[in-house]
């Protein structure tokens, strides 16, 4: 018996080693940013942008990393109870990171393109044409729709992978765009994405982001 129980917990053991490195593999940072957290102003001011990321998006990294040690935790003890419970935690803080990390790669300040749009023989711009008529009323639309946004969400300008059209949805909280759509650019409407410098009129942040809009990256992403 004493064999057996010894060889019980040296499994045990392996496992939770397993897990460890697993979860420690697992662990998400902060990504980089391009810019300077000022080089986005004035649509974006550089006070709203160190926040947004040291603060915010931090907050989704450190809760993702927990929510995942949590899970190997809870692997290693067979507790599939606590393994459906952190799904929620998941998705919201890795959404979280998902989401803001695609919305910085959206942003580049003026002197780097931001608010240029694609030319006239982009493949972007002749879906965007196709489907909305051009990018005026596709802007015109994305703001309609973030208006729309009753507490915190996203809208996304996104593509379908089935038709290959350009079509706007909105997300609400951090869920991330899942399949078959992807995402090409979007917006944060969040208040902590505009409130210490646009207050309750967020209609003007709407309008103001669209001048650091990084086109190249949406491109990038429509042609991948």
């Amino acid at each position: 018996m004493s064999v057996i129980r010894s060889s019980v917990v040296g499994r045990r053991a392996m496992v939770a080693r397993c897990l460890s490195v697993a979860s420690r593999r697992t662990k998400v940072t902060l990504p980089d940013l391009k810019y300077d957290f000022g080089a986005l102003e004035p649509a974006i001011s550089g006070e709203i942008m160190e926040t947004h990321y040291t603060k915010h998006h931090q907050t989704y990294v450190n809760g993702y990393n927990a929510a995942i040690e949590k899970v190997a935790v809870a692997t290693e003890k067979m507790d599939i109870r606590s393994q459906i419970e952190l799904q929620a935690a998941i998705n919201f803080h890795g959404g979280g990171h998902i989401n803001h990390s695609l919305f910085w790669e959206n942003l580049a300040p003026k002197s780097a393109g931001g608010g240029e749009l694609p030319g006239a023989s982009s493949p972007l711009t002749k879906a965007v044409e196709s489907a909305f008529g051009g990018y005026d009323k596709l802007i015109a639309d994305t703001n309609t729709a973030l208006a729309a946004i009753q507490g915190s969400g996203w809208s996304w300008i996104v593509k379908n992978s089935k038709t290959g059209e350009i079509e706007i949805i909105n997300k609400a909280n951090q869920d991330p765009v899942t399949g078959p759509y992807i995402p090409l650019v979007g917006i944060d409407a969040w208040e902590h994405a505009y409130y210490l410098q646009y207050k309750n009129v967020k209609v003007d942040y709407f309008k103001a982001i669209w001048s650091v809009i990084n086109w190249k990256e949406a491109e990038k992403r429509f042609l991948a």
